[in-house]
């Protein structure tokens, strides 16, 4: 009769929960980074939509509305006649506040009583003289807030911009993006 030898092959579980305790320590190490590069991410979406969103007034003002503005994103987002593409891509006009890469972007306009009927279908008397546009995040960790308005400067800040930015100048608070 022959006698059983055993293979000692493996690893022991002390080796394992080393392996796994180091894995924890890099990911502990690598996930605040990971974190800061998202709301990164994040932000250079919400700096754009603002970009695209004063590109897209401006649009609409000179082709659209005789010189006035639109009073919110699903406005920029109908198609005017003759024409094959909306003022403003459907991510950013599906509704009047879009949210769009952990970011609320809304747009505003008080309504002009002289302002004229505009290509795309808004009535008399509800286009703006001017705009202002804002992106706050919808994390609490982040702390880069954007706003713009009919003056295309882009402002940050670390508290919401968008309530206090006036349609037409400088805000209170802020600093211009360059």
């Amino acid at each position: 009769m022959k006698a059983r030898t055993y293979n000692q092959a493996g690893f022991t579980l002390i080796e394992l929960l080393l392996v796994c305790s180091l894995i924890g320590i890099i990911s502990a190490m690598a996930l605040p980074r990971l974190i800061m590069a998202k709301q990164a991410a994040d932000a250079s979406s919400a700096i754009a939509s603002l970009r695209t969103i004063n590109s897209s007034e401006l649009g609409y003002s000179a082709s659209c509305a005789s010189g006035y503005y639109s009073p919110d994103l699903m406005t920029l987002g109908v198609t005017p006649p003759g024409s094959n593409a909306p003022f403003i891509s459907p991510d950013l006009s599906y509704a009047n506040v879009a949210i769009k890469s952990g970011y609320t972007i809304q747009v505003t306009g008080t309504a002009s009583a002289a302002a004229p009927q505009t290509c795309n279908g808004l009535a008399p008397g509800t286009a703006s003289k001017s705009f202002k546009a804002g992106a706050d995040p919808m994390s609490a960790t982040n702390f880069r807030y954007f706003a713009t308005n009919t003056g295309n400067t882009l402002y940050e800040d670390s508290l919401s911009l968008y309530a206090a930015m006036p349609e037409v100048g400088i805000p209170a608070a802020g600093r211009p993006l360059e």
